[in-house]
């Protein structure tokens, strides 16, 4: 059984910056690739951030390209996601997510396990 567990949201102001952690346990971490989502209210789940297995390889979606990062540290079994120059636009449930492959998708149901949600709220 795999469980996710994120941390980190919270209420910051815009400009301001956010790292969320996702901490993944279960079998071996590296066999899997790692996805965030966000769910604003009244939205659809939409694409933040993917990372391969291995940490080789990242993809980001459109509404937070330029403005993050994601990595990963295999040691801690943990993924993290830095979110900078934020906006009320960012305001969302944060989901982390992982799929039984080491190589990451983009959509929702590539994903196998999920965590609960972390909330980041970006005032304005």
């Amino acid at each position: 059984q795999v469980q996710l567990e994120e941390s980190g949201g919270g209420l910051v102001q815009a400009g301001g910056s956010l790292r969320l952690s996702c901490a993944v346990s279960g079998r071996t971490f590296t066999r899997y690739a790692v996805g965030w989502f966000r769910q604003a209210p009244g939205k659809e789940r939409e694409f933040a951030a993917a990372i391969s297995g291995s940490g080789g390889a990242t993809y980001y979606g459109d509404p937070v390209k330029g403005r993050s990062a994601i990595s990963r540290d295999n040691a801690k079994s943990t993924v993290y996601l830095q979110l900078n120059s934020l906006k009320p636009e960012d305001t969302a449930v944060y989901y982390c997510a992982a799929a039984e492959t080491p190589t990451y998708g983009g959509s929702w149901d590539y994903y196998d396990y999920w965590g609960q949600g972390t909330r980041v709220t970006v005032s304005s």
